[in-house]
């Protein structure tokens, strides 16, 4: 049986790239409704020649959720929306009883997770959808956690490199550096041109205090497709922890539940 899901965020990228590859995706069934801008709303935004998505504004969120909630019965919504909606979306979908995927990063998550603790659905919350860029995090803050002090006296760098319209960053450091710019992307970073609209290039240097000593780190992601997979499997986790005896309701998972599946 296919999932039912909303996705919340057209036409901003993750959410039509994942809509294009869920309408394929033989698990899924995409709900022809998506949360946009008052900018974009009203409109239908066509995700190929089978399926046309309406365009929601915020202000008829919560009116639309429990019309789609009534027609509909399950179905789970994966949220690409703006920083600034992702308290007010997720407390939307607690009211209505919608599981959810929030893949927005910002918001107060100390007060999103409660919203989630008191309702009674469950929800993963997944700024960094990447299963093997988080699975790489967890052992960076294993051996931390293991070994304190093993770079006590090392200075940390971190240069990363995203498409000219992300604004913040994926991270801290002492030293960060962030480039945005398509040219210096292309000609310094060898970042492949057809990429220069969606990549994630990290890198972390380590050294020494006498400068003896380097370690570096590296993960580069181009294009989408490794978060549209950790989103497929974020989603089908919140549909195995409803579905199987609601052992999920009023949870907050992370990537890392998703990865230990």
């Amino acid at each position: 049986m296919k999932t039912k899901i909303m996705i919340n965020g057209l036409p901003g990228n993750m959410a039509r790239i994942v809509a294009e590859q869920a309408f394929v995706n033989p698990d899924f069934a995409v709900i022809p409704f998506s949360l946009s801008s008052e900018r974009s709303a009203g409109r239908k935004y066509l995700i190929n020649d089978s399926l046309s998505v309406k365009l929601i504004p915020p202000t008829k969120l919560v009116k639309t959720l429990c019309e789609l909630k009534e027609k509909e019965n399950f179905f789970i919504i994966i949220d690409f929306a703006i920083p600034a909606a992702v308290n007010i979306n997720g407390k939307a979908y607690c009211n209505a009883n919608i599981p959810f995927v929030m893949g927005t990063t910002g918001g107060d998550i100390a007060v999103l997770e409660e919203d989630i603790l008191k309702s009674s659905i469950c929800a993963v919350i997944a700024p960094n959808m990447a299963r093997q860029v988080v699975a790489f995090q967890a052992m960076l803050e294993f051996a931390a956690d293991s070994f304190p002090d093993l770079f006590k006296d090392y200075s940390l760098k971190a240069v990363e490199s995203h498409q000219s319209q992300k604004v913040g960053t994926s991270g801290t450091a002492e030293d960060f550096y962030m480039e945005r710019d398509p040219k210096k992307q292309l000609e310094e970073w060898k970042i492949p041109k057809e990429h220069l609209g969606g990549h994630g290039w990290h890198t972390y240097t380590l050294n020494s205090d006498d400068s003896n000593v380097q370690f570096e780190f590296t993960h580069n992601v181009c294009g989408r497709d490794i978060y549209v997979a950790g989103a497929f499997a974020a989603i089908c986790y919140l549909a195995d922890k409803m579905v199987s005896g609601g052992s999920g309701k009023g949870k907050v998972f992370s990537m890392i539940d998703v990865l230990k599946k």
